[in-house]
C-alpha cells in the first residue's frame, strides 16, 4: 500500500500522512515566508520564552532500566517532520527494541529521546504537529512498558508560530505514543548516570538567552555540576559552522560554556567560581546532514593532512539533521574551525581559541554531494527543479509571459509599429538575429564580470549581487522565447483565425519560458556558492530517501559512545494493523520491510575525563 492509499485512510489512522514539502513551490514559498516574517516581528515584542518563566520547572532524572542501573541509551534525532515516509522510516527505526548496526554489534532502544529541533516542516501548527510528528511517532510505537522519556528543543521552524504549538505538544507531560514527555519549557536539563547532564537550549531564531532561561540553568544545573562532571549541549543549529563566516554566530553558545558550566555565581560572595565540569560533546541538527568536528589539542602530533585518529579525550561537534527533511549538502563545510573566532566581538571569551577539524566521514560524503547538487541543474534526472516543482515551473512560464510581453512592446516601439502583434508578425530574420544576439549577451554578461567563479576564500569577491544576475540571466531567457515565438509565428498559415493565431504563440511563450526559465534558475542557483541560494541546490530536490540518526551510549565506566546511524533507504510500501485501544481500536500503518541501519563512521568514543576540562578552566573569566 502506497501512501497515497493511506491518505484515504486518514480517518482509521487518526492523522492524514503528508507528502514532503516542495520548497520551491510559489505556494510553500509564498506562505513561509509570510510566517517568518512575522515570527521575526513578533518574537521581538512577545517572547514566549519570558512568558515561560511563570510555569514550573525542575531538573529531569532520565529514565533508567533499574534504580540501580549504571547505563543509559539516549536517540537523538532532529529536522524530522516533514514527508510521511521519511519520518515515519526513522521513527520506526527509533522504535525498534534493538536495531543491529554491524555484523557484531546490537543497540536496544533509547530509554531517552531527543528531538533536536524543526519537529515540524513548512511553518508550525496544531495540525501540521499531529500530521507530521505526533502521528507517525504515535503509530511507530503505540505503547512501550518502559516508557522512554522524550524532551524536545525548538528550532527556527518550531517557532514561526511564536511557539504556541510546541509548547501545547511537548510542555503539557502528555505522552506521545509509547513516548513519554516530561519537560514544562521549551528547555531542560536532563541529570544522567555516570556524572553525565543532557542540557537542551533554546535561542530563539538566533537570538539571546534569556532571563528565564538564564534563571534556570542557575538554579537546576550549575550549583550540581561537579569536579569531573561531563555535559551534553544540545542546540537547535550549528553555529560553529556558522561562525565561519559570521564571527559572532558562536558567541552565545561560548557565553553559556563560560557561565553555567565551567563556572557558576556563588551566591554568597558574588563571585563566579569554577565548577570542575566540562562540555563533551556538542550536538545539534538544522542542516540535514551529519558532520562531525573533532577538538585538536596542544600536544596532537603534527599531522601531513586529513583528520587525527578519534582520541577520547577530545571534545566532539556533531551536526545530525536526517530525521526526514531534505538532504542537505557537505561539500562546502569548512575543514577547520577556531572557536570562538579571533574577530568574535565578545568581550570574555578563551585566548586561544579552540581548534576543531572536520570529520573525513560526513553523510552525504563530499563527492557524492556535489554529484547531488549538480542534478538541479540537469533536465534529464527526476530531481530537475522543473520535474520536483512543478508550480515553479508555471510560475516561471507565466513570468516569462509577462517579460515576453514588454520586450514585444519594446520592439514594436523600435520597429515604429503600434501594436506588439503586428510588430512580431512583421519581423525579418534580422530581427531574429538581433533577439538571439540580445539573448546571448545577456547571458554571458554575469560571467564576464566574475559572477559564478568558485570562491578561494570563504567568501567570494561582490562583483555582481545574486537578484541582479537572475535577472540578467531571465532577461536573456526572455529574449530568446520572442525569438522563437516569432519564428513560430512564421510558421503558422495566413488562414488561420486570429484567435488560434494568438493563442498558439501564448502556449509557446509559455510552456517553452516555463522550461528555459525553471532551466536558467536551476543554474543560476548551481553556481551560487554561498547563502539561501546556495541551499536550494539541494532543498529544491527534496530528497528524502538520506535518513538517519545518533543513538549514544552511556557505559558503566563513564564512556560515551557515539553511533551515526543511516538508514538503508525509506519505506514505499505500506501494510496495516490493528491496535487495540481504548476507547475504540485504530489501524496504523507498518513498513512491509523492517527498518535496517548502518554506520556513517566507525562508533566515536569520548572520554567522561580529561581533553580541553583542564586547559580552559585555567583562562580566567
Amino acid at each position: 500500500m502506497d501512501v497515497g492509499k493511506l491518505r484515504k485512510r486518514a480517518t482509521e489512522l487518526r492523522f492524514t500522512p503528508r507528502k514532503p514539502v516542495r520548497w520551491l513551490a510559489p505556494t510553500e514559498l509564498s506562505r513561509t515566508a509570510v510566517k517568518v516574517g512575522l515570527a521575526a516581528v513578533f518574537a521581538d515584542y512577545a517572547d514566549k520564552r519570558e512568558i515561560q518563566g511563570a510555569l514550573r520547572a525542575g531538573l529531569l532524572q532520565a529514565p533508567l532500566a533499574h534504580p540501580d542501573a549504571g547505563e543509559i541509551w539516549i536517540d537523538f534525532v532532529a529536522d524530522l517532520g516533514d514527508g510521511f515516509e521519511a519520518t515515519y522510516s526513522v521513527a520506526s527505526a527509533l522504535a525498534a527494541p534493538e536495531l543491529a548496526v554491524s555484523d557484531a554489534v546490537s543497540c536496544p532502544r533509547g530509554s531517552l529521546l531527543v528531538l533536536g529541533g524543526d519537529q515540524v516542516y513548512p511553518v508550525a501548527s496544531t495540525t501540521a504537529y499531529e500530521d507530521r510528528l505526533k502521528g507517525p511517532y504515535r503509530a511507530a510505537l503505540p505503547s512501550a512498558p518502559d516508557q522512554p522519556l522524550m524532551v524536545a528543543l525548538p528550532g527556527n521552524h518550531d517557532w514561526y508560530d511564536g511557539l504556541t504549538a510546541f509548547l501545547r505538544t511537548f510542555a503539557q507531560e502528555r505522552c506521545i505514543g509509547g513516548w513519554q514527555t516530561r519537560q514544562t519549557r521549551s528547555y531542560f536539563a536532563v541529570r544522567l548516570p555516570r556524572r553525565w547532564w543532557l542540557v537542551g537550549l533554546d535561542s530563539q531564531l538566533g537570538s539571546y538567552i534569556d532571563d528565564p532561561q538564564r534563571r534556570y540553568f542557575e538554579t537546576c544545573l550549575s550549583p550540581r555540576l561537579l569536579p569531573g562532571d561531563s555535559v551534553i549541549v544540545c542546540s537547535a543549529a550549528p553555529t560553529w559552522i556558522k561562525s565561519h563566516g559570521d564571527p559572532d554566530s558562536f558567541n552565545t553558545l561560548h557565553w553559556f560554556d563560560r557561565n553555567f558550566i565551567r563556572t557558576r555565581l556563588d551566591r554568597v560572595t558574588g563571585q563566579r567560581v569554577d565548577t570542575g565540569a566540562s562540555i563533551r560533546l556538542w550536538l545539534t541538527g538544522d542542516k540535514h546532514h551529519y558532520a562531525r568536528y573533532e577538538e585538536r589539542l596542544p600536544d596532537d602530533p603534527p599531522t601531513s593532512g586529513g583528520t587525527p585518529p578519534t582520541n577520547p579525550r577530545r571534545r566532539q561537534m556533531v551536526t545530525c539533521g536526517l530525521g526526514g527533511a531534505f538532504l542537505s549538502s557537505t561539500h562546502r563545510l569548512p575543514n577547520a574551525l577556531s572557536l570562538p573566532p579571533a574577530t568574535s566581538r565578545l568581550r570574555k571569551k578563551d585566548d586561544p581559541p579552540a581548534a576543531f577539524a572536520l570529520s573525513p566521514h560526513t553523510y552525504p560524503t563530499a563527492q557524492e554531494s556535489r554529484s547531488l547538487a549538480r542534478r538541479i541543474a540537469n533536465p534529464f534526472t527526476r530531481y530537475w527543479l522543473g520535474w520536483r516543482n512543478p508550480g515553479f515551473a508555471g510560475l516561471a512560464g507565466v513570468v516569462q509571459l509577462v517579460l515576453v510581453l514588454l520586450m514585444s512592446g519594446a520592439f514594436a516601439l523600435a520597429a515604429g509599429r503600434r501594436h506588439p502583434v503586428d510588430a512580431i508578425r512583421s519581423a525579418g530574420a534580422y530581427d531574429v538575429i538581433g533577439m538571439v544576439g540580445v539573448c546571448v549577451f545577456l547571458f554571458i554578461l554575469p560571467f564576464v564580470l566574475g559572477w559564478g567563479r568558485r570562491p578561494a576564500g570563504a567568501r567570494p569577491p561582490r562583483r555582481m549581487t545574486g537578484p541582479i544576475v537572475a535577472t540578467l540571466l531571465q532577461l536573456a531567457v526572455a529574449a530568446g522565447v520572442l525569438a522563437v515565438t516569432v519564428t513560430v509565428v512564421w510558421a503558422l498559415p495566413p488562414s488561420w483565425f486570429g484567435l488560434l493565431r494568438l493563442a498558439i504563440p501564448v502556449a509557446v511563450i509559455v510552456v517553452t519560458g516555463a522550461f528555459l526559465g525553471s532551466a536558467v534558475f536551476a543554474l543560476w542557483v548551481l553556481l551560487t556558492h554561498h547563502g539561501l541560494v546556495a541551499d536550494w541546490q539541494m532543498s529544491g530536490q527534496s530528497v528524502d530517501d538520506r535518513t538517519g540518526f545518533v543513538r549514544m551510549h552511556i557505559a558503566p565506566d563513564g564512556t560515551l559512545t557515539l553511533y551515526p546511524l543511516a538508514l538503508q533507504g525509506t519505506c514505499r510500501d505500506w501494510r496495516l494493523d490493528v491496535v487495540a485501544d481504548t476507547p475504540t481500536s485504530w489501524v496504523r500503518p507498518v513498513p512491509g520491510t523492517p527498518p535496517t541501519v548502518r554506520l556513517i563512521e566507525d562508533p566515536v568514543v569520548i572520554a567522561r575525563h580529561g581533553g580541553r576540562a583542564e586547559i580552559s578552566r585555567g583562562r580566567g573569566g
